[in-house]
């Protein structure tokens, strides 16, 4: 799996406080670097979880799909609105 691609991980947009109001995440590599690097809370269940569907993906241990689906309940429970493309 060549995590920064997005062949197995549908585009979604969050929308995050700050300059940058709308954040493409389009790889494992973005989702990865949103968790880590911009994410308002680092102590959710969802978060947590969705760190390791993350670290799992990009070793392809489960499908990028399950890592982006992992994302979008941590976003939720973090009050970031989703923006998605099915």
């Amino acid at each position: 799996m060549n995590w920064h691609t997005s062949a197995e991980f549908a585009p979604l947009m969050l929308l995050v406080s700050g300059s940058e109001k709308y954040k493409l995440v389009a790889t494992l590599f973005q989702a990865a670097e949103m968790l880590t690097a911009g994410w308002p809370i680092d102590d959710g269940e969802e978060y947590l979880i969705a760190i390791r569907a993350c670290r799992n993906a990009i070793h392809g241990e489960i499908p990028a799909q399950d890592a982006r689906a992992a994302l979008i309940r941590a976003a939720d429970e973090a009050g970031i609105p989703v923006i998605t493309v099915h």
